[in-house]
């Protein structure tokens, strides 16, 4: 048997044959006992791949951020929730504990602001979301202040400029 010629052709096909059936052959053990916890369920896992948003969003949902990311939101679209002339003349200042502080860059401004609070404070709650701000306050212009200086004199201050 030894001294038998072998066919190039065929000796190829075997390497070839015995080449597929290692490719094919499952190198896991078969699924019968293997225990439930181990089998992959369809659902997806928490490192599965998924959007960005998604992540930003489970993010700020589990590290409580709710409040400051909508209040982002209002001071940055603030000209498109309250209009482009309300926002020219009407900027948010701060945000404390629900309650949004405006200034206004006059006082009839203020005023303004003042006589339209109801629609002002359904337009915030619409955009980002009913609760995040339970409260509206509008601070006219600042007055000047005359306590500059190293030396100051206790009193009302100057009042024959306004004449």
């Amino acid at each position: 048997m030894a001294d038998e010629p072998i066919d190039p052709a065929e000796a190829a096909a075997q390497a070839a044959s015995a080449a597929l059936r290692r490719a094919t052959r499952s190198t896991t053990k078969s699924k019968r006992g293997t225990p439930a916890s181990r089998q992959r369920s369809t659902a997806p896992i928490g490192r599965d791949p998924q959007p960005l948003s998604a992540a930003v969003e489970g993010l700020i949902r589990d590290q409580g951020w709710q409040d400051q990311s909508a209040v982002a939101v209002l001071i940055s679209e603030w000209g498109e929730i309250v209009g482009r002339d309300i926002a020219e003349h009407v900027t948010p200042v701060s945000f404390d504990d629900g309650e949004l502080l405006l200034r206004a860059e006059s006082t009839a401004w203020a005023t303004q602001v003042r006589l339209l609070l109801p629609q002002l404070h359904r337009a915030v709650d619409d955009r980002v979301g009913k609760g995040v701000v339970t409260a509206i306050r509008i601070q006219g212009p600042q007055a000047p202040n005359w306590s500059a200086g190293p030396r100051r004199v206790p009193g009302r201050g100057p009042r024959d400029t306004y004449g």
